[in-house]
């Protein structure tokens, strides 16, 4: 599973600009990811579970022909490990997520020459939590929640934007904000019996990168 969503994209890579005689724009960038926290809650107390602050690097292959409305296909590779708090106890589980969507991008400056282009973009895909770290006889607040070593695929809706820099003919420079969002991963994060939790998780990213037009 960890291995399918990369070679997807760069397969996809591969074939799409003979499939469509459009201009296109491959990139590479990375930031940092900022998740939201939902609790979970039983007859025993509560806890904040979340992915902790992490770092991605993110991928994509974008239609650039000019005209208001465009599309990028995107990979994002995230590594965020898993955390659960509860006043002043606290347990981290190493994990990372794979995530493969499409957005529709709505461009502010039609001409593919432009100095400064700002943009919006909303889209769609899929997301997979993996959880990594050692397993042990006793977690912290696993009377809460359990903290696994496992993979669960969920929905995933993409909103974010920003700017286009142009530092060459064919290069440009990039940043960007975005809000992930999923259903709360119930099989990575696993309530104990009795506990409830429901929610989307949020994951806000800041983002840098450079792209090439072809």
């Amino acid at each position: 599973m960890k291995h399918f969503l990369p070679f997807t994209f760069f397969a996809v890579l591969a074939v799409a600009p003979a499939a469509f005689a459009q201009k296109w724009e491959v990139g590479v960038g990375g930031g940092g990811s900022f998740y939201t926290a939902q609790s979970v809650t039983n007859v025993l107390g509560n806890a904040d579970a979340k992915l902790a602050n992490g770092y991605i690097v993110s991928a994509w292959l974008g239609n650039n022909s000019g005209k208001t409305l465009g599309g990028e296909l995107r990979y994002d590779y995230e590594q965020s490990d898993l955390k659960l708090s509860s006043g002043g106890t606290s347990a981290s589980f190493g994990a990372h997520t794979n995530a493969i969507h499409y957005d529709f991008v709505l461009n502010f400056n039609r001409s593919n020459e432009a100095r400064v282009a700002p943009f919006l973009a909303a889209g769609a895909g899929v997301k997979v939590y993996t959880g990594t770290g050692k397993e042990q006889a006793f977690q912290p607040l696993s009377n809460i929640a359990l903290l696994t070593k496992t993979s669960e695929i969920k929905p995933l809706v993409s909103v974010g934007g920003g700017v286009k820099f142009r530092v060459a003919s064919a290069v440009q420079f990039r940043v960007e904000v975005r809000d992930y969002l999923t259903p709360f991963p119930k099989n990575v994060i696993a309530p104990a019996l009795g506990s409830k939790v429901g929610g989307w998780l949020s994951d806000f990213v800041a983002m840098a990168g450079l792209s090439f037009t072809f």
